[in-house]
């Protein structure tokens, strides 16, 4: 049957191309009215002309942007118009071009049909008619109302501007050579941060300086009602500013010593690197509960939102500790010194992620690491972090089927969807698991060098050159280990291939730095201060190392542990707790339950509810709470403590 359809094909498309039966179609044509004409490849020369962008931000009610585009042509014929899909940060294809509505391109005033690409669909295509200069492109953005439709860009009060989720560019040219000239229109009253050229602002109309395509793009804006710039390095050799929207105009206040660990973050990444790689560098962070969630890099700037107290009670907000600090790192590491696999000519050609161990790994490293060395974060807090991170990825499960370096992919084969197994199908590990091969890699320098050498020699060595450079610079995985070994000689192709490729029952999780660092992982009945603190401000209860489960503030079950009890006993997220050992359920239940079976024969019996479904489960568990802790090695040099304390000059 199957060699029969595939004769059947190749016979109808010899007869189409005889002109003897126009009624059939070639096997894998599409049916459209014109023929797709193919996609050129792009070229390393300049676009003819200027691409002008006009945007209206002003319709925050309905939350839609409208755009206006002009765009040189050198002829007639099809013309090519990508909207960009492969986004630089976001590690995957997640352009999200269903959010484009009311598209219309016209030439002298008269419209164009174009026709989307059924392979690249991303991609438009247009005839564009003989004598005709220059074509226009308007459309709508329609940006998110609710959580559900994506990522909320605009509210009342602010907005995120991200340029290459509203624009279109001509396929054949690299991003670098194509020119924009763009302009803003906002709300009346409302000012905004970017590390764009102004060129005028006037009545809510902002004007930029031509910039290209690939540095457009990387240089999103914030806007909003309530707003406050702050300069974090006075009399610096370039311009670093925190720009800050808010909810509230009483959410930007900040003391004087608050804003101080801002500008020691700067200064801590001055002496580590040695080198800036931006003219200049704008911090644009919302604080808020309404506009949605973001941390995203840029080389000479950042998207960050933060907690609606980060300034007014900034102890409270322990998830944002180290957010300024990893997205600055970033403008070194990832958008600078770039893994040559990423660095592709276009928004549109796949990128590929082999090296987000170290493009995401080391910047979670240094982001943790610069955090404390600034004063944002105390050095209890960075090892209480260590401590929950190794014992995370020093009892994943699925560490038996799956190694880190596999991780890398997450962002183009899951998008950050949630996943019913998160502990045993793994995510994106490449960040804290990376983090603690750094802090493994750091503190193996120190032994082997008696202190004299780290892995900060490592970070002037291959981010800190040529200051005033911030053309994108790649690398590969030869260059990470030749840099290594110009710091302290070793085989590190295998010392980082072992610790990336590990896989099954023997893979041993790579945490050697905490030991090597002066510490253990130990476990106790109560939990460490951060975890404490961070999980009282996320609304969560942690279960996972005794009975393999995490519930939020409704006793809804939300994580379970693959191969916990729990998971033994059939549970998933999803069910509620409803009594344990005949008391109504809480947190507090739930732990005395566990610490009263310790050391005897008693199970925990838990009663829980899943729609209109109940359940009796009895745990045979007697081991007790387990958190876990890092514990000093006594007669041992703390490196840890070295590592995370403040540079001087």
């Amino acid at each position: 049957m199957m060699r029969s359809a595939r004769l059947l094909a190749s016979a109808c498309a010899a007869a189409l191309l005889c002109g003897s039966a126009p009624a059939l179609a070639q096997v894998g044509t599409p049916a459209l009215d014109r023929a797709l004409a193919p996609i050129p490849a792009p070229r390393d020369a300049p676009y003819p002309g200027v691409i002008s962008l006009d945007m209206d931000a002003t319709d925050i009610d309905r939350r839609i942007v409208s755009v206006r585009q002009t765009i040189p042509v050198t002829g007639p014929g099809p013309l090519i118009l990508f909207y960009p899909e492969w986004i630089p940060g976001n590690h995957g294809p997640v352009g999200p071009v269903d959010d484009i509505a009311d598209l219309r391109i016209t030439a002298d005033g008269q419209p164009l049909r174009w026709v989307r690409n059924t392979v690249h669909t991303s991609a438009f295509q247009v005839e564009v008619p003989a004598g005709v200069s220059e074509v226009e492109a308007s459309f709508k953005w329609l940006t998110p109302i609710d959580g559900n439709q994506g990522r909320v860009v605009i509210t009342d009060d602010m907005l995120n501007i991200q340029w290459e989720k509203a624009l279109l560019y001509p396929a054949g040219y690299d991003s670098s050579g194509i020119t924009f000239r763009p302009t803003l229109r906002l709300p009346a009253g409302w000012q905004y941060g970017t590390a764009l050229e102004t060129q005028s602002f006037q009545n809510g109309l902002a004007t930029f300086a031509p910039i290209s395509l690939e540095h457009f793009a990387d240089s999103p804006v914030f806007a909003g009602r309530h707003y406050r710039q702050i300069d974090l390095d006075p009399g610096g050799r370039s311009p670093v500013r925190l720009n800050v929207v808010a909810d509230e105009a009483d959410m930007l206040a900040a003391t004087d010593a608050h804003i101080e660990l801002h500008r020691n973050l700067v200064d801590q990444a001055d002496r580590l690197f040695g080198a800036r790689h931006f003219d200049r560098y704008d911090f644009l962070l919302a604080v808020t509960d309404k506009l949605g969630g973001i941390g995203l890099e840029h080389q000479r700037s950042s998207e960050n939102s933060v907690d609606v107290r980060y300034f007014t009670a900034p102890t409270a907000t322990l998830a944002d500790q180290d957010l300024l600090g990893h997205e600055y790192v970033h403008s070194w590491n990832g958008k600078w010194r770039r893994p040559a696999d990423q660095l592709t000519a276009t928004l549109n050609e796949p990128l590929q992620n082999s090296l987000l161990w170290v493009y995401e790994g080391q910047t979670q490293y240094w982001g943790r690491v610069l955090t404390a060395r600034a004063g944002l974060s105390s050095k209890q807090h960075a090892l209480d972090w260590f401590a929950m991170t190794a014992a995370n990825y020093g009892t994943m499960p699925g560490r038996q089927w799956r190694a880190m370096q596999d991780t890398v992919n997450d962002p183009i084969i899951a998008r950050r969807r949630p996943q019913p197994w998160s502990t045993y199908q793994r995510s994106e590990d490449y960040y804290s698991e990376g983090a603690l091969i750094w802090l493994d890699a750091d503190t193996w320098i120190r032994e082997r060098t008696n202190g004299r050498r780290s892995l900060d020699d490592f970070a002037k060595a291959f981010f800190g050159i040529d200051d005033g450079d911030w053309d994108p610079r790649p690398y590969t995985f030869a260059d990470i280990t030749s840099t290594l070994d110009g710091v302290a000689e070793n085989d590190w192709a295998e010392f980082l291939r072992t610790r990336l490729d590990a896989v099954g029952p023997d893979a041993a999780p790579p945490l050697g730095g905490i030991e090597r660092g002066g510490y253990r992982l130990v476990w106790r009945e109560a939990m460490n201060a951060y975890h404490k603190a961070l999980y009282d401000e996320l609304g969560r209860n942690d279960f996972q190392y005794s009975l393999g489960v995490m519930t939020n503030g409704s006793n809804r079950i939300t994580t379970v542990r693959w191969g916990s009890p729990a998971f033994e006993a059939g549970l998933t997220s999803g069910w509620e707790v409803v009594a344990v050992n005949g008391r109504a359920a809480s947190p507090a239940v739930i732990a005395e339950a566990i610490t009263a079976s310790k050391g005897n024969a008693t199970p925990i019996e838990m009663m829980l509810k899943n729609g209109e479904r109940f359940r009796t489960v009895r745990f045979d568990y007697h081991d007790g709470l387990r958190y876990p802790h890092l514990e000093r090695i006594e007669g041992t040099p703390d490196r840890l403590g070295d590592i995370l304390a403040p540079r001087r000059r």
